[in-house]
């Protein structure tokens, strides 16, 4: 019994942070694809500006 006890005292701290670790992973991809929709959306709102300016 407190073999399966160390066990899962050593294997529940390495499922967290490999799950953290993903978490964090995925965040930093949505946000870099946010950041390229940023990009594109102030080029267009840029684009759209100088068009309403003429």
């Amino acid at each position: 019994m407190g073999d399966a006890i160390a066990v899962l005292a050593i294997l529940v701290p390495v499922f967290i942070a490999a799950f953290a670790l993903r978490w964090v992973r995925m965040i930093r991809l949505n946000s870099e694809k946010q950041i390229e929709q940023n990009q594109e959306i102030i080029a267009l709102l840029k684009e759209s500006a100088k068009e309403s300016g003429r």
